[in-house]
Protein backbone atom coordinates (compact mmCIF):
# COMPACT_ATOMS: atom_id res chain seq x y z
CA UNK A 1 0.00 0.00 0.00
CA UNK A 2 1.19 3.66 -0.53
CA UNK A 3 2.31 5.29 1.96
CA UNK A 4 -0.74 7.82 3.27
CA UNK A 5 -0.93 11.55 4.80
CA UNK A 6 -4.00 10.35 6.81
CA UNK A 7 -4.08 7.73 9.85
CA UNK A 8 -5.14 4.03 8.53
CA UNK A 9 -7.97 1.87 10.06
CA UNK A 10 -9.07 -1.41 9.37
CA UNK A 11 -11.94 -1.75 6.63
CA UNK A 12 -13.52 -4.21 8.56
CA UNK A 13 -13.98 -1.85 12.00
CA UNK A 14 -15.48 0.85 9.63
CA UNK A 15 -19.66 0.90 10.07
CA UNK A 16 -21.52 1.92 6.70
CA UNK A 17 -24.50 4.44 7.93
CA UNK A 18 -28.14 3.32 7.95
CA UNK A 19 -28.94 6.10 5.75
CA UNK A 20 -26.41 5.72 2.07
CA UNK A 21 -28.51 5.80 -0.78
CA UNK A 22 -25.67 5.33 -3.46
CA UNK A 23 -26.30 1.66 -4.20
CA UNK A 24 -23.46 -0.35 -6.24
CA UNK A 25 -23.79 -3.20 -8.56
CA UNK A 26 -22.13 -6.67 -9.09
CA UNK A 27 -20.59 -5.09 -11.96
CA UNK A 28 -19.54 -1.97 -10.93
CA UNK A 29 -18.32 -3.67 -7.99
CA UNK A 30 -15.81 -5.44 -10.43
CA UNK A 31 -14.87 -2.55 -11.32
CA UNK A 32 -14.08 -1.11 -8.09
CA UNK A 33 -12.43 -3.86 -6.92
CA UNK A 34 -9.86 -3.49 -9.81
CA UNK A 35 -9.67 -0.01 -9.50
CA UNK A 36 -8.43 -0.66 -5.53
CA UNK A 37 -6.46 -3.66 -6.68
CA UNK A 38 -4.61 -0.80 -9.42
CA UNK A 39 -4.72 2.66 -7.73
CA UNK A 40 -4.69 2.04 -4.43
CA UNK A 41 -6.98 3.69 -1.80
CA UNK A 42 -5.51 7.36 -3.10
CA UNK A 43 -8.54 8.47 -1.45
CA UNK A 44 -9.67 8.65 2.00
CA UNK A 45 -12.65 7.35 3.81
CA UNK A 46 -14.37 10.29 5.55
CA UNK A 47 -15.83 8.93 8.61
CA UNK A 48 -17.06 10.09 12.12
CA UNK A 49 -16.83 9.28 15.43
CA UNK A 50 -19.54 7.77 17.77
CA UNK A 51 -20.43 8.29 21.39
CA UNK A 52 -19.13 4.39 22.01
CA UNK A 53 -15.67 5.35 20.08
CA UNK A 54 -16.31 3.27 16.82
CA UNK A 55 -16.07 4.40 13.58
CA UNK A 56 -19.04 5.16 10.86
CA UNK A 57 -18.67 6.12 7.23
CA UNK A 58 -19.88 9.33 6.06
CA UNK A 59 -18.14 8.95 2.48
CA UNK A 60 -16.48 6.11 0.84
CA UNK A 61 -18.47 2.88 1.89
CA UNK A 62 -18.51 1.07 -1.50
CA UNK A 63 -14.41 2.04 -1.57
CA UNK A 64 -14.40 0.46 2.66
CA UNK A 65 -15.89 -2.68 1.56
CA UNK A 66 -14.12 -3.00 -1.79
CA UNK A 67 -10.54 -2.85 0.48
CA UNK A 68 -12.14 -5.72 2.26
CA UNK A 69 -12.47 -7.98 -0.53
CA UNK A 70 -9.25 -7.13 -2.27
CA UNK A 71 -7.76 -8.54 1.23
CA UNK A 72 -6.37 -4.96 2.33
CA UNK A 73 -5.81 -4.51 6.09
CA UNK A 74 -5.53 -1.00 6.17
CA UNK A 75 -7.20 2.16 4.98
CA UNK A 76 -6.62 5.71 4.88
CA UNK A 77 -9.57 7.35 6.96
CA UNK A 78 -10.12 11.18 7.57
CA UNK A 79 -11.56 11.28 11.02
CA UNK A 80 -14.31 14.71 11.39
CA UNK A 81 -14.73 13.47 14.95
CA UNK A 82 -18.23 13.65 16.81
CA UNK A 83 -20.82 15.56 14.24
CA UNK A 84 -24.35 15.82 14.84
CA UNK A 85 -26.91 13.37 12.57
CA UNK A 86 -27.61 16.20 10.50
CA UNK A 87 -24.38 17.17 9.53
CA UNK A 88 -23.32 13.62 8.91
CA UNK A 89 -26.36 13.40 6.30
CA UNK A 90 -25.88 16.94 4.87
CA UNK A 91 -21.69 15.84 4.23
CA UNK A 92 -22.87 12.10 2.86
CA UNK A 93 -25.04 13.83 0.43
CA UNK A 94 -22.04 16.16 -0.63
CA UNK A 95 -19.61 13.26 -0.87
CA UNK A 96 -22.24 11.46 -2.61
CA UNK A 97 -23.01 14.48 -5.26
CA UNK A 98 -20.87 15.54 -8.14
CA UNK A 99 -20.46 19.18 -8.97
CA UNK A 100 -20.20 20.35 -12.69
CA UNK A 101 -19.66 18.64 -15.78
CA UNK A 102 -17.21 17.31 -18.42
CA UNK A 103 -16.21 19.04 -21.46
CA UNK A 104 -16.59 15.75 -23.54
CA UNK A 105 -13.81 16.94 -26.02
CA UNK A 106 -11.16 17.33 -23.82
CA UNK A 107 -12.59 13.60 -21.88
CA UNK A 108 -12.41 11.87 -25.19
CA UNK A 109 -8.80 13.28 -25.34
CA UNK A 110 -7.98 11.88 -21.83
CA UNK A 111 -9.41 8.46 -22.01
CA UNK A 112 -7.86 8.22 -25.62
CA UNK A 113 -4.34 8.88 -23.56
CA UNK A 114 -5.07 5.94 -21.16
CA UNK A 115 -5.93 3.46 -23.23
CA UNK A 116 -8.26 1.30 -25.23
CA UNK A 117 -12.07 0.60 -24.46
CA UNK A 118 -11.69 -2.33 -22.97
CA UNK A 119 -8.39 -1.32 -20.69
CA UNK A 120 -10.75 1.87 -18.95
CA UNK A 121 -13.98 0.09 -18.88
CA UNK A 122 -11.91 -2.71 -17.18
CA UNK A 123 -11.63 -0.60 -13.97
CA UNK A 124 -13.52 2.85 -14.47
CA UNK A 125 -16.85 3.90 -13.83
CA UNK A 126 -17.89 3.60 -17.26
CA UNK A 127 -19.85 1.03 -19.39
CA UNK A 128 -19.05 0.63 -23.03
CA UNK A 129 -21.42 2.30 -24.49
CA UNK A 130 -20.49 5.26 -22.79
CA UNK A 131 -17.14 5.40 -23.56
CA UNK A 132 -17.80 4.86 -26.76
CA UNK A 133 -19.88 7.84 -27.30
CA UNK A 134 -17.51 9.85 -25.70
CA UNK A 135 -15.15 9.08 -27.99
CA UNK A 136 -18.21 9.60 -30.82
CA UNK A 137 -16.13 12.38 -32.97
CA UNK A 138 -15.66 12.21 -37.22
CA UNK A 139 -12.55 11.97 -39.23
CA UNK A 140 -12.53 14.70 -41.62
CA UNK A 141 -9.65 16.61 -43.61
CA UNK A 142 -9.28 19.78 -41.85
CA UNK A 143 -7.79 21.77 -44.64
CA UNK A 144 -11.37 21.93 -46.22
CA UNK A 145 -12.38 23.24 -42.95
CA UNK A 146 -10.00 26.48 -43.01
CA UNK A 147 -12.16 29.14 -42.51
CA UNK A 148 -11.64 32.48 -41.30
CA UNK A 149 -13.28 33.75 -37.88
CA UNK A 150 -15.73 36.55 -40.48
CA UNK A 151 -16.91 33.49 -42.30
CA UNK A 152 -17.58 31.85 -39.13
CA UNK A 153 -19.60 34.76 -37.88
CA UNK A 154 -21.40 34.69 -41.36
CA UNK A 155 -25.20 34.41 -40.68
CA UNK A 156 -25.17 34.61 -36.81
CA UNK A 157 -28.39 36.62 -37.23
CA UNK A 158 -30.27 33.91 -38.53
CA UNK A 159 -32.17 31.11 -36.26
CA UNK A 160 -29.40 28.42 -36.14
CA UNK A 161 -30.98 25.00 -38.22
CA UNK A 162 -29.20 22.48 -35.17
CA UNK A 163 -31.45 24.08 -32.68
CA UNK A 164 -34.36 22.23 -34.03
CA UNK A 165 -32.69 18.66 -34.89
CA UNK A 166 -33.08 15.73 -33.47
CA UNK A 167 -29.73 14.69 -32.48
CA UNK A 168 -28.06 10.95 -33.02
CA UNK A 169 -24.60 9.80 -31.19
CA UNK A 170 -22.49 9.07 -34.69
CA UNK A 171 -19.45 6.97 -33.60
CA UNK A 172 -15.93 7.35 -35.66
CA UNK A 173 -12.79 8.35 -34.66
CA UNK A 174 -10.14 11.27 -35.51
CA UNK A 175 -6.32 10.31 -36.40
CA UNK A 176 -4.56 11.31 -33.43
CA UNK A 177 -2.73 14.38 -35.32
CA UNK A 178 -6.19 16.10 -35.82
CA UNK A 179 -7.41 15.62 -32.57
CA UNK A 180 -6.43 19.49 -31.04
CA UNK A 181 -6.86 21.24 -34.76
CA UNK A 182 -10.21 19.71 -34.52
CA UNK A 183 -11.28 20.35 -31.10
CA UNK A 184 -10.07 24.22 -31.44
CA UNK A 185 -11.88 24.17 -34.42
CA UNK A 186 -15.42 22.57 -33.21
CA UNK A 187 -14.72 25.17 -29.93
CA UNK A 188 -14.19 28.57 -32.16
CA UNK A 189 -17.94 27.79 -33.68
CA UNK A 190 -19.59 26.75 -30.74
CA UNK A 191 -17.65 30.12 -29.44
CA UNK A 192 -18.95 32.21 -32.30
CA UNK A 193 -22.25 30.64 -33.67
CA UNK A 194 -23.85 30.28 -29.88
CA UNK A 195 -23.91 26.60 -29.47
CA UNK A 196 -24.27 26.67 -25.91
CA UNK A 197 -26.70 23.95 -25.33
CA UNK A 198 -26.16 22.03 -21.33
CA UNK A 199 -24.40 18.51 -23.36
CA UNK A 200 -21.23 19.52 -24.69
CA UNK A 201 -21.35 16.77 -27.05
CA UNK A 202 -24.55 18.14 -29.01
CA UNK A 203 -22.75 21.65 -28.91
CA UNK A 204 -19.56 19.84 -30.89
CA UNK A 205 -22.27 17.90 -33.01
CA UNK A 206 -24.28 21.19 -33.88
CA UNK A 207 -20.63 22.90 -34.77
CA UNK A 208 -19.14 19.60 -36.79
CA UNK A 209 -22.97 20.20 -39.00
CA UNK A 210 -22.30 23.87 -39.59
CA UNK A 211 -18.96 23.73 -40.67
CA UNK A 212 -19.64 20.49 -42.97
CA UNK A 213 -22.39 22.25 -44.46
CA UNK A 214 -20.21 24.52 -45.67
CA UNK A 215 -17.50 22.41 -47.43
CA UNK A 216 -18.49 21.07 -51.20
CA UNK A 217 -18.38 17.77 -51.54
Amino acid sequence: MTQSAYPSADPKSLAPNPWNTNSCSPELEKKLDASVSKLDMFKPIVVRELADGSLQILGGEHRAQSAVRVGLTSVPIFNLGRITDKKAKEIGLVDNARYGSDDTLALARLLEELGSVEDITSFMPFSDSEVSNIFASVSINLDELDMSEEDMLAGTSAPSPAKAQTHQTMRFRVPTEDVQGLSDKLEKVMRLQGFDEKDSLVNAGDALVWLLNRVEV
